[in-house]
C-alpha cells in the first residue's frame, strides 16, 4: 500500500504561452534562477514573494509564509487565485520526513444536482453562460485549508500573517502587465458589473499596466480574517453577502449559509511512489496528482533518461506517456468520497508496464483508458478546465516545504465580487454531462457536497532516505499535468538546472491533440516529431506558470516560469 503519510522507515531499503486572445497583451520576461542557503520563496508575483520572505525573516514557518503569499496573490493576481477559491497543499516536514497533503477543494452546495449545468432540454449549457452564473460557485476552501495547515505547522500567530496584504490593499499596488492584459481581455468575467466597477477608473477607463489600484474592501476582509480566521468569510456578514451574490441571476446558484458554515478542509496521506532513485509525492484525488505518478511510471519503463531535450525521441516518449496518463485520468478520477477511484490499480507496476507497452514506433489514434484493478464502468468525461490558477513553493529555515496550487478556476472566477475578492467558478470543473445516453455515470458528475476533480498536482520529491530533493507545480487547467511532467523529466532525468527545465518547451498531448511551442525546440525536433505522427496544433490554452525549488550541493535553488511574472528569491 503506497498511499501513505511518507515515513522514512517505510521507504528505507527501497532500492504554453497564454491563450492566444491574451498573449499579445502580456509580454514575457526572462527568468533567472535564485539561490539561497536557507530559505526560498517562488511565486507568481514579486509582491507575494516579498510577503512570504517577510514572514520567514520573522522566524515563521513555510506554512506561515504560505498564508501571507496567498493573501497577497488574491489581491495582485486575482485572475488566478484568491480568498474565494480553493487549493491543494503538499507539505514536507523536515524533522519527521513525512509528507502530508491538505485538501481545500471547494464543495458543491447541498442543493446541487447532476443536472446543474443542463438546460431545460437536458443539454449542457454553454460554458460562457455557466462560468459567470451563480451555479458555478462552490464553497471556498483555500482560507480554511490554510488555517488547518497553519494550526498544525505554524510558528507565528495567525494574525501576524496578513500585514503585507492589508497594506497593499489599502495603499494600492501597481497593476502588472499580466493583470492588465486580463482586464483588457475578451473574457466573459470582465463584462460583469462587479469586474467593470473594480477595474474601471472614475472616468470609465480601464486600469492599465503601471496604474495604482487600491482595494479597501479587500483590506477590510483580510483584517477580519486575521482576527477571526476562516469564520470571517464562512459565517457572518461576508458569508451572507456571498450567498446573496450567488443567488443573483442569471442562472442563480443554491449556495447557502449552511453550506459555508459546515465546510471542512481535509488532510490526507500524500500519495507517494518511487521514481528511479527518488520518491515523488502528490495529493490524493480529487487532485490528479496520481495520474502524474502513472505517467512517471510509464516513462521509467523507457529510455528517456538516457536522452535529452535535443532528442526527438525523448519528446515523443513524453508525449505518448502523457496521452496514456490523460486517458486514464479523464475516465476514472473524481471525488473518492463519491466515486471509486482505482488508485492502487492505476499505479500497480504490472498495469503501468502494460500501459508503457502501448507506446509504438509512431503515434497512433488516441489511446483508450485502460482497465486497472478496481475500475468501474464510467462514462467518457465532458469536463472543461479553463485558465485561472497559480502555484508557489516555499522552503523555510528548518527545511520544511510547502508546494501549493491555488485557484478561482477561470479568469476572475465568476466575475462576481464580495468583500473585495472574486468568487470561484469551481463547479464548472465538474463534467457538464453527468452520464452517457445509456445512463453510465461520469466519475466527475455533479453531486451535492462533492468536490470537483482537479488537475492541480503540487509535487514534492524526496530521495530514498526521505530527504528533500525538489518541489514543483504549475497552473494551466488540464495542462497542469503535462507541465509538471515536463519539469520533472528535465530535473530528475535530464539533470537540468530547474530554471532550464522550466524554460523547456511545453508539450500537451491529450487524445488526438498535440499542443506545443514549436519555436522553443532544438533544430530538427519538430520535423522529426511530425514524421512520427506528432503534429502540433496551437499552444494548448492557458500557459504554464511553473514555480519550484530544488536542493543542490550549494544550497537551495529556485526558479519561476518565464511565461509569467513570477520570481524566486531566498536568503
Amino acid at each position: 500500500m503506497w498511499s501513505f503519510v511518507f515515513q522514512l522507515n517505510r521507504l528505507a531499503g527501497l532500492a504554453l504561452a497564454l491563450s492566444v486572445s491574451a498573449c499579445a497583451a502580456i509580454p514575457q520576461q526572462a527568468a533567472t534562477p535564485a539561490t539561497g542557503p536557507k530559505v526560498m520563496v517562488a511565486a507568481a508575483n514579486p509582491h507575494a514573494v516579498e510577503a512570504g520572505l517577510n514572514v520567514l525573516r520573522q522566524g515563521g514557518s513555510a506554512v506561515d509564509a504560505a498564508v501571507a503569499v496567498q493573501a497577497v496573490l488574491g489581491l495582485v493576481e486575482p485572475q488566478s487565485s484568491g480568498l474565494g477559491g480553493g487549493a491543494f497543499l503538499t507539505y514536507y516536514d523536515a524533522r519527521t520526513r513525512k509528507v502530508t497533503a491538505f485538501n481545500g477543494r471547494e464543495t458543491a452546495p447541498a442543493g446541487a444536482t447532476p443536472e446543474l449545468f443542463l438546460d431545460d432540454a437536458g443539454k449542457p449549457i454553454g460554458f460562457r453562460d455557466a462560468v459567470i452564473s451563480g451555479r458555478a460557485t462552490g464553497t471556498p476552501g483555500a482560507v480554511a485549508m490554510l488555517a488547518m495547515a497553519q494550526s498544525a505547522h505554524g510558528k507565528l500567530a495567525w494574525n501576524q500573517l496578513f500585514a503585507d496584504a492589508e497594506r497593499l490593499a489599502d495603499q494600492g499596488f501597481v497593476v502588472s502587465p499580466r493583470l492588465a492584459g486580463m482586464i483588457a481581455g475578451p473574457f466573459p468575467q470582465t463584462t460583469t458589473p462587479d469586474a467593470k466597477a473594480y477595474f474601471s477608473k472614475s472616468d470609465g477607463e480601464k486600469y492599465k499596466a503601471g496604474d495604482v489600484l487600491k482595494n479597501p474592501a479587500y483590506a477590510d476582509t483580510v483584517r477580519r480574517i486575521a482576527a477571526e480566521g476562516p469564520k470571517a468569510i464562512l459565517e457572518g456578514s461576508i458569508a451572507e453577502a456571498i450567498v446573496a451574490k450567488v443567488a443573483e441571476g442569471p442562472r442563480p446558484g443554491t449556495l447557502s449559509l449552511t453550506d459555508l458554515k459546515t465546510y471542512r478542509p481535509e488532510t490526507d496521506p500524500a500519495v507517494c511512489r518511487p521514481y528511479r532513485v527518488y520518491v515523488v509525492c502528490v495529493p490524493a484525488p480529487p487532485s490528479s496528482g496520481a495520474a502524474l505518478l502513472e505517467a512517471l511510471g510509464i516513462l521509467e519503463r523507457t529510455d528517456i533518461a538516457s536522452r535529452g531535450p535535443t532528442d526527438p525521441q525523448a519528446w515523443y516518449l513524453l508525449a505518448q506517456a502523457s496521452r496514456l496518463m490523460y486517458a486514464d485520468r479523464d475516465r476514472y478520477f473524481g471525488d473518492p468520497a463519491f466515486v471509486e477511484v482505482p488508485l492502487e490499480g492505476l499505479l500497480e507496476p504490472g498495469y503501468v508496464s502494460d500501459r508503457a507497452k502501448l507506446i509504438g514506433e509512431t503515434a497512433g489514434p488516441a489511446p483508450a483508458p485502460g482497465k486497472p484493478r478496481g475500475a468501474g464502468v464510467r462514462a467518457p468525461d465532458a469536463t472543461r478546465e479553463p485558465a485561472g490558477t497559480s502555484h508557489f513553493v516555499i522552503v523555510d529555515a528548518a527545511g520544511n516545504v510547502v508546494s501549493m496550487t491555488t485557484t478561482v478556476e477561470s479568469i476572475f472566477g465568476t466575475g462576481r465580487m464580495v468583500g473585495g475578492f472574486f468568487l470561484n467558478n469551481q463547479l464548472t470543473d465538474f463534467s457538464f454531462s453527468p452520464a452517457n445516453p445509456d445512463k453510465t455515470p461520469a466519475a466527475n458528475a455533479v453531486a451535492a457536497g462533492k468536490r470537483p476533480r482537479s488537475s492541480m498536482a503540487p509535487t514534492v520529491v524526496l530521495d530514498r532516505q526521505g530527504r528533500f530533493v525538489a518541489a514543483i507545480g504549475s497552473p494551466g487547467g488540464n495542462s497542469i499535468l503535462a507541465y509538471n511532467l515536463k519539469a520533472l523529466v528535465g530535473v530528475l532525468d535530464w539533470k537540468m538546472p530547474i530554471q532550464a527545465a522550466f524554460d523547456l518547451p511545453n508539450l500537451i498531448a491529450r487524445g488526438d491533440s498535440y499542443a506545443s511551442e514549436p519555436a522553443k525546440y532544438a533544430p530538427g525536433v519538430v520535423e522529426a516529431l511530425a514524421a512520427k505522427g506528432v503534429k502540433f496544433t496551437g499552444f494548448g490554452g492557458e500557459g504554464s506558470g511553473l514555480h519550484g525549488v530544488v536542493m543542490t550541493p550549494n544550497g537551495l535553488e529556485g526558479a519561476a516560469d518565464p511565461r509569467r511574472e513570477g520570481v524566486a528569491k531566498g536568503f
